[in-house]
């Protein structure tokens, strides 16, 4: 049975506490056995959630904007350059079995419309950007969640109803 991938997006910028979030949600998607896949920049929450992931012994993925190795994140395992530039999102979304999206700006937005407009689920962490735009990305489910914890609970639950282990 393949592995179940969790999407992690959020901005390459990154405040304390949304840099804090993504670190811990990395934790808990390794303790959880789950493969972390991001955008693999070296900043941000893309780094932040590759680190936990990392420490904590798990597996991450990260499909990158440039064609270069070298611009990765060194807390990944797996580093897929694509030169595709933001038309890299739409790899980011389809390869997830479920999308978790932290503080970020139009990069993340455009995952989590994208996720949304492809089926995937969304939980939002700590991060709102609004019913009428959600509502405006397709017919997805999303979810709000306030803590790490509360993420990974609610994409346990989504798996559980998909029949993901």
């Amino acid at each position: 049975m393949r592995r179940t991938v969790i999407g992690v997006m959020g901005g390459s910028a990154a405040d304390s506490r949304t840099a804090g979030n993504a670190y811990e949600l990395g934790r808990l998607i390794a303790e959880r056995g789950w493969v972390l896949l991001n955008g693999g920049r070296p900043s941000g929450v893309m780094d932040a959630s590759a680190r936990g992931c990392r420490e904590a012994g798990g597996l991450s993925v990260g499909i990158l904007f440039d064609a270069e190795r070298e611009a990765a994140c060194a807390h990944l395992d797996i580093v897929i350059p694509t030169g595709l530039g933001a038309a890299r999102n739409i790899v980011n979304v389809l390869a997830s079995d479920v999308v978790v999206a932290c503080r970020g700006a139009g990069g993340t937005l455009s995952e989590v419309a994208l996720a949304l407009r492809f089926g995937r689920p969304v939980v939002l962490l700590d991060f709102d950007p609004g019913e009428a735009f959600l509502g405006a990305c397709g017919a997805g489910r999303w979810f709000l969640a306030g803590t790490p914890a509360d993420a990974v609970a609610r994409v346990a639950s989504l798996l559980e109803e998909m029949g993901r282990p």
